[in-house]
């Protein structure tokens, strides 16, 4: 799927949460992207009737002093939906294609949807929710599965009188990378 596509579904997905009232005409969604590198900023409007425009979040890859990483509601505007879609979505880029023009700004235009958009939408985040729990699932089984690398030294250690948190209980001085704490 491409990146647009998936950016219109999580506004699609929170379009009752975030457009209320009749002024609301559209949506969009602006990012600008470089060739071959991810898309670390976003910002999502509400086009409002007679031109007004109202921000309603900004997407943030990276955390700095002055705002953490990920969605930031403003204006009021708040939906469940729309940050863990957006979430998703920027922190899994690299299954989206992106358009041959990455270079540049890119603006989604969103319209109001029709009941079979919502219904594409709805399926669409419920078949990545669905895949990446498979790939969580998977990846928890594949490492209770991978054979350790190497002899486990604890396997083949005496057992030590237990002591307190942090003691040392066998000081192999001898052997400076071996040093036994518990």
């Amino acid at each position: 799927m491409e990146l647009d596509k998936a950016l219109e579904f999580a506004v699609i997905l929170a379009w009752q949460d975030l457009m209320t009232g009749d002024q609301v005409l559209s949506a969009r969604v602006e990012y600008e992207s470089k060739r071959g590198l991810p898309v670390d900023f976003l910002t999502v409007w509400a086009l409002r009737l007679g031109g007004y425009q109202d921000r309603v979040c900004d997407y943030d890859t990276r955390a700095t002093t002055a705002h953490p990483e990920g969605v930031r509601f403003t204006n009021s505007y708040h939906s469940n939906n729309l940050a863990q879609a957006l979430d998703f979505i920027m922190k899994n880029q690299d299954q989206f294609t992106h358009p041959d023009d990455a270079w540049r700004p890119h603006l989604v235009l969103i319209q109001p949807p029709t009941p079979e958009l919502a219904a594409q939408a709805t399926a669409w985040m419920a078949g990545t929710r669905a895949a990446a729990s498979n790939r969580i699932g998977s990846k928890a089984n594949a490492r209770r599965t991978v054979p350790r690398r190497g002899p486990n030294p604890a396997a083949f250690s005496p057992r030590l009188p237990s002591s307190g948190p942090g003691e040392v209980v066998d000081d192999r001085s001898a052997s400076p990378n071996e040093p036994w704490c518990r």
